[in-house]
C-alpha cells in the first residue's frame, strides 16, 4: 500500500465516528444519485463487493474531476471492497458524448500512449497489495475482438432506441445545431458492456462515476438486468460548483491537471489555497481523509478567525501531499514563501522556483541587461526614472535583497539557472529568464 494510502486508512480506522462507509459518503456530500439507497447501504456495509470506476483516456492527463472518483474509489478500498480500475482503451477511441460539438477522434497511437498515463495515474491513488488489491483493467481487452455482428447480436439487441434517445447528453445533441453521429450514440452501448463484462469476470455490483454521466451509468444495470437477469448498483457523485456559480476544477480558465508537467505542484496548491470560505469545508470533506471532528474544528476557525486562512492552509497541503508527496508540497510552500520575502530564493531548487514564476509575469532577456530596465520591461515600473525612484525610496528588491545599486546588470545578481526574481514593494512580483 503506499503511503498516503496507509495514512488515509489510518485516519478513517482511528476516527471515532465512521460506523459507515455508506452514511461517510452520505455525510461528505459524495451522493448525488444512486440506485435503490437501502440496499447500497446494506450492500457497502457488508461483506466486501467488487466495484469498478472507469476513466477515458481523452487527455494525457486526470483532472480534478478525476480525483472526486479516484478518491471515492480509495474510500471503498480503504472499507475492504475490491476495486477495478478501468482506462479506456476502446471507449477513449470514441469518447463520450459532449453537450456541444461532436468530439474530434484522436489517433489511436496517442490514446494507447494516454492510457498508460491514465494507468500510472490511477495507481498512485489504490493500494494494489493487501487483503483487497486493486486491479487494472482496459476495456480494448474485451471490445477488440468482437465483431461487429457479434456487437449487434448480443449486446445491442438489450437496447432500447426510445430509451437511448432519452439519455441527457444524447438528447442535449439532438437538439443541438451540430446533431449527433452514430459514432457517440453507440458510446453508452460500450460504457454497458463493460459493467456486464466486469459483473461477469469478477462479480462486480456497483459502478461510480459523475453524476453528469448517469445515463452512461444506468445503461450498464440496465443491460445486466436484461440479459442476466441479476440487479446490480451504480452511484453518481455530485458535480462540483463554487458557492458563487462559477465551474469548479479550473485555474486561469485552464483544467487543473493530476500531472505535474501540465499543472505544477505550486500552480496546484495555490488553486487550493484560493478556495473561497464558503467551499472550503465542503471541499475538506470530498478531497481529504480528514476526521469529522478535524473539520468540525476547522469550520469553527472559518466562521471565528477567517483571516487567518487554516482550513484553506490545511486543504491546500492535504491535496498537494495526496496527489504530488509531501517534499513537492513543502517545496510548493517554501517558494510562496520566498517569493514574497519570507525565504531565501537561492535555496530553492530550480525547478521549483522555475514553476513558481510561471504564475507570474515572466520573460526572456539577455543577462546584459540593466536591472533597472528589466523593471520597465517587466512592467513593474512604467518608466527608468520611475525605476530610479523606487530605487532611491528602497522599495526594489531583486532576490529578496534590497537593491540599491543603479548600475547593475541582470548576470549581476541571476540565480543559478539565470533567474532573476524581481519584486516591487511587498506584492508586486515579477521573473525573468537570463539567456
Amino acid at each position: 500500500m503506499s503511503q498516503p494510502a496507509q495514512v488515509a486508512l489510518a485516519t478513517q480506522q482511528n476516527d471515532p465516528s465512521f460506523v459507515s462507509v455508506w452514511d461517510e459518503l452520505k455525510w461528505r456530500g459524495l451522493i448525488h444519485v444512486s440506485t435503490d439507497e437501502a440496499e447500497l447501504k446494506t450492500l457497502l456495509d457488508g461483506d466486501p463487493i467488487t466495484f469498478y470506476c472507469g476513466f477515458d483516456p481523452t487527455a494525457p492527463s486526470l483532472h480534478l474531476g478525476n480525483l472526486v472518483q479516484l478518491l471515492v474509489m480509495r474510500r471503498l478500498q480503504l472499507a475492504g471492497h475490491n476495486a477495478l480500475a478501468l482506462v479506456g482503451g476502446s471507449t477513449g477511441l470514441i469518447g463520450d458524448p459532449r453537450p456541444t460539438a461532436e468530439r474530434t477522434l484522436t489517433p489511436r497511437e496517442t490514446v494507447a500512449e494516454w492510457v498508460g498515463y491514465l494507468q500510472n495515474q490511477v495507481s498512485r491513488f489504490l493500494s494494489f497489495e493487501g487483503d483487497n488489491p486493486a486491479r487494472l483493467v482496459n476495456n480494448l481487452d474485451w471490445t477488440a475482438p468482437l465483431s461487429a455482428i457479434d456487437f449487434l447480436r448480443d449486446i445491442g439487441k438489450y437496447f432500447r432506441v426510445g430509451t437511448m434517445l432519452k439519455k441527457d447528453a444524447v438528447s442535449a445533441r439532438l437538439n443541438s445545431d451540430s446533431g449527433i453521429s452514430y459514432t457517440e450514440f453507440s458510446y453508452q452501448i460500450l460504457q454497458g458492456l463493460d459493467y456486464l463484462e466486469l459483473f461477469r469476470s469478477y462479480g462486480c455490483v456497483l459502478q461510480t462515476g459523475g453524476s453528469d454521466q448517469w445515463g452512461n451509468l444506468t445503461s450498464g444495470t440496465d443491460l445486466i438486468r436484461r440479459a442476466e437477469q441479476a440487479t446490480v448498483h451504480a452511484i453518481g457523485t455530485p458535480l462540483i460548483t463554487n458557492s458563487d456559480g462559477t465551474k469548479f476544477g479550473k485555474s486561469e480558465g485552464n483544467a487543473v491537471w493530476l500531472d505535474d508537467q501540465l499543472t505544477s505542484p505550486y500552480a496546484f496548491y495555490q488553486f487550493w489555497l484560493n478556495t473561497d470560505d464558503a467551499d472550503v469545508i465542503e471541499r475538506l470533506k470530498i478531497f481529504t481523509f480528514l476526521s469529522r471532528s478535524e473539520l468540525e474544528r476547522l469550520e469553527a476557525a472559518v466562521a471565528a478567525e477567517p483571516f487567518r486562512r487554516e482550513a484553506q492552509r490545511t486543504l491546500a497541503y492535504e491535496v498537494t501531499a495526496l496527489v504530488h508527496g509531501a517534499e513537492a508540497t513543502d517545496a510548493a510552500i517554501a517558494a510562496a514563501a520566498a517569493l514574497f520575502g519570507q525565504g531565501d530564493l537561492a535555496t530553492l531548487p530550480e525547478l521549483t522556483l522555475r514553476q513558481a514564476l510561471g504564475e507570474l509575469t515572466t520573460l526572456e532577456r539577455p543577462s546584459t541587461t540593466p536591472v533597472l530596465q528589466l523593471l520597465v520591461d517587466t512592467e513593474l515600473v512604467a518608466s527608468l526614472s520611475e525605476a530610479r525612484r523606487a530605487l532611491a525610496q528602497g522599495g526594489v528588491y531583486v532576490n529578496n535583497v534590497k537593491l540599491d545599486n543603479d548600475q547593475l546588470t541582470a548576470a549581476d545578481v541571476a540565480l543559478a539557472g539565470g533567474i532573476v526574481v524581481l519584486r516591487r514593494g511587498k506584492k508586486a512580483l515579477a521573473g525573468v529568464f537570463t539567456q
